[in-house]
């Protein structure tokens, strides 16, 4: 292999592992270590804590083997949906992919062990629950979306799991990532509807409609931020009731783009605004 083709396998691991998620799943870990764990006086010590780091990387190699199996499962349904994205059996051979998932998922269940029972049986879990969900339930409605925004506040969970310190503060925040991923997730089914009914898969706006499948989302936002506004003003934090009472201004405006929303490539924005919402949210912790 020259060194051309070794950049462009590299560059095509990136894309399919998504580099830019892990960044932000690293991101959102040391953040959440330092202004919701704390204290934050002693943040530089975080950065250099092997344990943290292991944490980290743990759930890094998890989340890289789940966007490797979740694309391995949706080759054709992708090929209709998104031609240009496919990776797998394209750029990079199946073989090849399913080596490097198990690989990734190795190092995350072996850091795991190292870090106490408790972590190693939530890796175990999140490594089984990738798999089926990729293999199974993404095509079925509702639990698949359910599925995969619980294993996106897993990595706040496991650090509220690990450090045992200010665990209301940092399970807001996950719950605050469940949320909005599980919002998004029903929008990208609305985005794929074409490709999913195409191969038989069976999710939200396929057996219900776009319009039935929109009315639940609002349903949906109203009761995420009225629990999230209840939680941060049960803890008498000034900054996180301003937090998510400004919440409210961004999510009614999700919800009337959500309400013209009629095309693939409006369904694609809605996606990506709920990507910012969540980089907003991860953000704001400095805040806390």
């Amino acid at each position: 292999m020259n060194t051309t083709e070794f950049l462009k396998t590299i560059s095509a691991f990136f894309r399919l592992v998504r580099i830019n998620n892990l960044f932000i799943i690293v991101l959102t870990q040391y953040m959440a270590r330092i202004f919701l764990v704390g204290p934050k006086a002693e943040w530089l010590s975080y950065i250099f804590d092997y344990k943290q780091f292991m944490l980290v990387l743990a759930t890094v190699c998890i989340a890289a083997a789940g966007y490797i199996i979740n694309d391995y499962f949706d080759i054709k349904i992708d090929m209709v949906n998104k031609p240009r994205e496919v990776i797998i059996g394209r750029l990079l051979k199946r073989r090849w992919a399913i080596l490097h998932h198990q690989i990734l998922n190795f190092i995350g269940i072996a850091l795991g062990f190292f870090l106490g029972l408790k972590v190693f049986l939530i890796n175990v879990f999140a490594v089984s629950a990738l798999w089926f969900y990729s293999e199974r339930f993404k095509r079925q409605a509702f639990i698949g979306n359910f599925l995969v925004a619980f294993l996106t506040s897993f990595s706040l969970i496991v650090l509220s799991v690990f450090y045992k310190k200010n665990e209301m503060y940092v399970n807001i925040y996950a719950l605050f990532a469940f949320s909005i991923s599980l919002i998004r997730e029903i929008i990208k089914d609305m985005e794929d509807i074409r490709g999913d009914a195409r191969y038989g898969c069976r999710t939200l706006p396929i057996i219900w409609g776009i319009r039935r499948t929109k009315i639940l989302l609002y349903i949906f936002i109203v009761i995420f931020v009225s629990i999230l506004f209840f939680m941060a003003y049960s803890l008498h934090n000034r900054y996180l009731i301003v937090i998510f009472s400004g919440s409210i201004i961004v999510f009614t405006w999700l919800m009337n783009k959500l309400y013209w929303a009629d095309r693939k490539k409006d369904f694609t924005l809605l996606s990506r605004i709920c990507k910012i919402i969540m980089l907003g949210g991860i953000t704001s912790m400095i805040f806390v």
